[in-house]
């Protein structure tokens, strides 16, 4: 019991020194009193960022200030300069315009490419070039040497074995000049093709089995081919178009071949009757070689600033590189089809390209209409003006008069 009293009078205790202490803050203090100075806290005070503003910022034409202006109350900040080149303002340049266009600007206007977002052009072909023409030019280079594959391991080479035709039994098919244009526009497609392949794609497989070292001593060496054999190509690609342009007209035999799939669709190796060349031939001279050629080689004249008017500004180079690419991953694609026809793909056919005549056999298998029409006499035998001296031995033995030219 005496426990809790003393208990209950220490609490009441506590509680009268609370309740005083509570009323003499409440207490209104002496007009004598004054008040306690507030120490100042010592060291670095932080402060909110968002709430500081330069000095300069006052004045009402901040933001319209020129670099010069802007020089003066925040020496250093060059905003006004970087948000006119962003904005593609040109700047002073002491060349004149006619020998540099865009001199003094550094950062092109905004345009959105195909395949690319809005954004200064620089930067829309550079996503145009790694997000659409590397990698799907790449895939369609994989897709296109897998279905040759896989066509060669099931279907296999094309055609039956020949005897060669002698003296009058044999056809020529390509005169020396045409054979000559072919080879010619070959080999300078090849070179053209490795070379863009390396400065596209090797970075890819080549870069890291050679080094930077090696690998940039290459490219630049294939980059100067490239730049050398391209007058080749054109000059040949020419030749090519007005040699072969009049046996590659469509007529209505071609209806047929496509229709039919050129015979390998169906059951059985007979293939579809054609003239000197077949719909997919034709097909290929049109979509593969003449009309993306002629803009290859425009676009490329173009990037060796070669023709007046054009390539003097970066959006021209860049228009024009990405046709040019986009256009020779195309014809490689195709080409390559072609390469795998003539050689491996068909029997007989790299020796036709290569001696320039056929077999009637061979004439009769693979281009049944054009072989009639030489043996009606429509086209002749023998289409370059000299005969190679044994086979005019062997038609003299065989009593017959050299076929005219």
């Amino acid at each position: 019991m005496k426990h809790i009293v003393w208990s209950l009078a220490l609490v009441a205790g506590l509680a009268g020194l609370s309740g005083g202490a509570a009323f003499a803050q409440q207490a209104p203090a002496s007009p004598a009193a004054a008040p306690a100075a507030v120490p100042a806290p010592g060291g670095i005070q932080s402060q909110n960022i968002f709430e500081v503003k330069p000095d300069a910022s006052a004045d009402p034409k901040y933001a319209e200030q020129t670099n010069g202006e802007r020089a003066k109350v925040q020496p250093g900040n060059n905003a006004p300069m970087w948000r006119q080149v962003g904005q593609g303002v040109t700047g002073y340049s002491s060349l004149p315009k006619t020998q540099a266009p865009e001199a003094g600007n550094l950062i092109q206007p905004f345009v959105q490419y195909p395949g690319s977002r809005y954004t200064n052009a620089g930067e829309a072909w550079r996503q145009v070039r790694n997000h659409w023409i590397i990698p799907y030019g790449a895939a369609l280079f994989a897709i296109v040497l897998l279905a040759l594959g896989i066509f060669y391991f099931v279907k296999g080479p094309l055609g039956h074995e020949h005897p060669d035709g002698t003296g009058p039994r044999r056809i020529e098919r390509f005169t020396p000049f045409e054979r000559a244009a072919h080879w010619a526009n070959a080999f300078a497609f090849i070179a053209l093709a490795v070379s863009g392949i390396v400065m596209a794609f090797g970075k890819f497989f080549l870069l890291p089995i050679l080094g930077t070292a090696l690998f940039g001593w290459l490219t630049y060496a294939l980059k100067n081919v490239h730049n050398f054999v391209g007058p080749l190509f054109a000059v040949s690609l020419l030749v090519i178009i007005l040699t072969f342009i009049k046996d590659n007209i469509a007529n209505r035999a071609d209806v047929v071949w496509l229709a039919k799939g050129g015979g390998m669709l169906g059951k059985g190796d007979h293939e579809v009757p054609s003239h000197r060349f077949n719909a997919g031939e034709k097909g290929l001279f049109w979509w593969g070689i003449t009309i993306p050629g002629i803009l290859v080689v425009a676009t490329g004249l173009v990037l060796d600033k070669l023709i007046p008017g054009f390539g003097d500004v970066r959006g021209d180079m860049q228009i024009a590189h990405m046709i040019h690419a986009t256009l020779a991953i195309w014809m490689m694609a195709l080409i390559c089809g072609h390469i795998y026809m003539g050689t491996v793909g068909m029997k007989g056919a790299y020796k036709a390209m290569r001696t320039g005549y056929v077999s009637e056999g061979w004439a009769k298998e693979h281009h049944e209409l054009w072989y009639d029409d030489v043996q009606a006499g429509k086209i002749p035998r023998q289409r370059s003006a000299s005969q190679p001296a044994a086979d005019a031995a062997a038609t003299a033995s065989a009593g017959q008069q050299p076929a005219q030219v």
